[in-house]
C-alpha cells in the first residue's frame, strides 16, 4: 500500500494552518495589548489629560493676543505674561464688585429669612392656595441635622477647593507655555511629519485657533447684552445692586456650561425676595424671558458669525462634552466642533443637487408671485407643494 508522498495531496499537509496564520495571531495579540495599555493609561491619567486640553484651548484663547503685541516688538513671554495680567485684574475687580455683593446679601437674606419665609408662605397662600408651614416646619426641624453634615465634610470640602485651584494654577501654567511658545512648539510637532501632513495639522491648529477666540468673543458679547438687560430690568423694578447683579448675571450665565443660568438668575430672585415675592416674580419671570429671547434671536446669529454652528449642534455638543469630561467638557464642546466642522468642511466635496421639491421651501403665492416680479422672470412660477405658485 502506498503512502502520498509530501506535496502530492497528504491530508497532513491540506489540514497545516497557513504561514501568515501565526503572525496574524502575535499582531493581534499586541495591537490588543497596546490598546488595553492605552486604555488603562488614560483613565490614570484622565484627570492630565482634561489639564492639558483646557490650557491647550486657553493658549489658544489668548494667542491672537499675544501674537498682536509680538507684531509691535513684544517678546512673546512678556506679551503673555501681559494679557496674564490683564486678567487678573479683571477678575479680581469682579470678583471684589460681586463677592462683596454676594456676602452682603446672603448676610441680610439670613437675618431676613424668617420674616421672607412668612411673607412667601402668606403670598402663596393668599394667591395661589398652598400652604407651605408643614413643609417650613420639616424644613426648620432638619436645619440641624444639614449643619451637622456640612460640618462633617468641611474637611473633604476643603481638600476639593485646594485640589481646584491647584487644578487651575495648572491650566495657567500649560497654557502660558502654549501661547508664549506657540511657534516653537508646532515647529516641534511638524518637524516629525512629512510636508503633506505639515500643512494639514497647521491648517488645523490655525482654524482652532479662530473657533476658540471666537467662542470666548461670542460669549462676551452675550454676557455684555446679558447684564445690560438684566441690570436696567432690575433698575426699572427697583432692586437695589441692579448693575452689579445684572454684571453677575451676564458673566455666570455664559461662562459657566449647562447651570450657569440657573445659578446666575437665583441671585438678583434671591435679592428680589428679601423685598417682596412679587418682585421675586417679576424677576424670575423675566429670567426666564430672557433667557428665551438670547436662545432664538441672539445665539443663533452670533454662533453663524462666529463659529458657524447650528443652534442644535452646539446644544448636542454641551451635552456630549459635559458627558465625557464634564464641566470642561461643556465649557470646551463648543470650540472643539466648531474646529472639527470647519476642518472636514474643507475636505468634503460638494455635489450639485438635483431637482426636487423636497429640497425647496414652500412659499406662499404672494410672497412667490412678488420674487416673480423682483428677479423679471417671464413665466409663472409652478405650483408649490400646497397648491400655490412657487419659484
Amino acid at each position: 500500500m502506498s503512502h502520498p508522498q509530501p506535496g502530492q495531496g497528504s491530508p497532513w499537509l491540506r489540514e497545516r494552518p497557513p504561514r501568515w496564520l501565526p503572525r496574524a495571531v502575535m499582531w493581534a495579540v499586541l495591537v490588543t495589548f497596546a490598546l488595553y495599555a492605552a486604555w488603562w493609561a488614560a483613565i490614570r491619567l484622565h484627570d492630565l489629560l482634561v489639564i492639558l486640553l483646557c490650557a491647550l484651548f486657553v493658549g489658544f484663547a489668548i494667542e491672537p493676543g499675544v501674537n498682536w503685541l509680538a507684531r509691535r516688538g513684544w517678546h512673546r513671554g512678556l506679551a503673555t505674561m501681559a494679557i496674564y495680567l490683564g486678567l487678573i485684574v479683571a477678575v479680581v475687580v469682579l470678583v471684589a464688585a460681586i463677592g462683596t455683593l454676594v456676602i452682603d446679601q446672603v448676610v441680610a437674606l439670613a437675618r431676613s429669612l424668617p420674616s421672607v419665609v412668612t411673607s412667601l408662605a402668606d403670598f402663596l397662600d393668599q394667591h395661589f392656595h398652598v400652604d407651605l408651614q408643614a413643609e417650613i416646619n420639616k424644613l426648620v426641624g432638619n436645619l440641624g441635622s444639614m449643619s451637622t453634615t456640612i460640618a462633617s465634610n468641611a474637611l473633604s470640602i476643603g481638600a476639593t477647593v485646594v485640589s481646584s485651584i491647584f487644578n487651575l494654577f495648572t491650566v495657567a501654567l500649560f497654557a502660558f507655555f502654549f501661547a508664549a511658545e506657540g511657534p516653537k512648539f508646532r515647529r516641534a510637532v511638524c518637524s516629525v511629519l512629512p510636508p503633506v501632513r505639515q500643512h494639514l495639522v497647521l491648517e488645523v491648529w490655525e482654524t482652532a485657533i479662530s473657533k476658540t477666540a471666537g467662542y470666548l468673543y461670542s460669549r462676551t458679547l452675550l454676557a455684555a447684552a446679558s447684564a445690560l438687560a438684566t441690570g436696567a430690568f432690575l433698575a426699572l423694578i427697583k432692586i437695589p445692586n441692579a448693575l452689579t447683579l445684572g454684571i453677575f448675571v451676564g458673566i455666570i450665565s455664559q461662562f459657566i456650561p449647562t447651570i450657569g443660568t440657573y445659578i446666575a438668575g437665583a441671585l438678583p430672585v434671591l435679592v428680589a425676595l428679601s423685598i417682596s415675592p412679587g418682585k421675586a416674580l417679576a424677576v424670575l419671570a423675566f429670567v426666564i424671558a430672557y433667557q428665551q429671547f438670547e436662545n432664538y434671536f441672539l445665539t443663533p446669529p452670533l454662533s453663524a458669525r462666529t463659529m458657524e454652528l447650528h443652534p442644535a449642534v452646539a446644544f448636542g455638543a454641551v451635552i456630549a462634552g459635559a458627558a465625557l469630561l464634564g464641566a470642561p467638557g461643556a465649557l470646551l464642546a463648543l470650540p472643539a466642533v466648531a474646529t472639527i466642522q470647519a476642518t472636514v468642511s474643507s475636505y468634503v466635496q460638494r455635489h450639485e443637487l438635483v431637482e426636487s421639491e423636497m429640497l425647496v421651501t414652500p412659499v406662499s403665492a404672494r410672497r412667490a408671485a412678488r420674487q416673480a416680479a423682483d428677479t423679471g422672470a417671464a413665466r409663472p412660477p409652478a405650483p408649490d407643494l400646497m397648491g400655490g405658485p412657487e419659484t
